[in-house]
């Protein structure tokens, strides 16, 4: 088994195919969107594939060390792209083509009026644990 990140954009990824932005759609989009996602994710419960999930707010903080003593840097020199990331899934699949498959079906959850977004997800494979070293 192999884990997965899969990324959901805001912004950044190549533009959708129905590709309205979410403020903009109708309370019920959102509702059957959120339903889909949910669907998804105990599909893949039921699979034993499903790690973890979260959606994102827009808004958020870069945040870096600024030496001994000295209180984090906020906001430093960086591109404005804290709302990048709109959320995240990771899965534990058996291989890279399930999770072309599974990415895929996620692409297609519904957006503005009811039709799939065929929206790109950043399907990005998580580094295995290192070996525990015993002596």
């Amino acid at each position: 088994m192999a884990k997965y990140l899969l990324l959901k954009h805001y912004r950044g990824a190549p533009e959708a195919v129905n590709c309205v932005p979410m403020d903009q759609w109708e309370p019920e989009e959102i509702t059957a969107h959120i339903r889909y996602m949910d669907e998804f994710a105990a599909k893949l419960r039921e699979t034993g594939e499903f790690v973890g999930e979260q959606g994102l707010a827009p808004e958020g903080t870069f945040v870096r060390y600024d030496g001994e003593g000295r209180p984090p840097v906020t906001d430093g020199p960086f591109a404005e792209t804290k709302d990048l990331i709109a959320g995240w899934m990771i899965i534990d699949v058996d291989s890279y083509e399930r999770a072309l498959e599974l990415a895929g079906e996620l692409s297609a959850a519904p957006g503005a009026g009811g039709k799939p977004i065929h929206e790109w997800l950043e399907l990005r494979p998580c580094l295995a644990p290192l070996p525990t070293i015993t002596e």
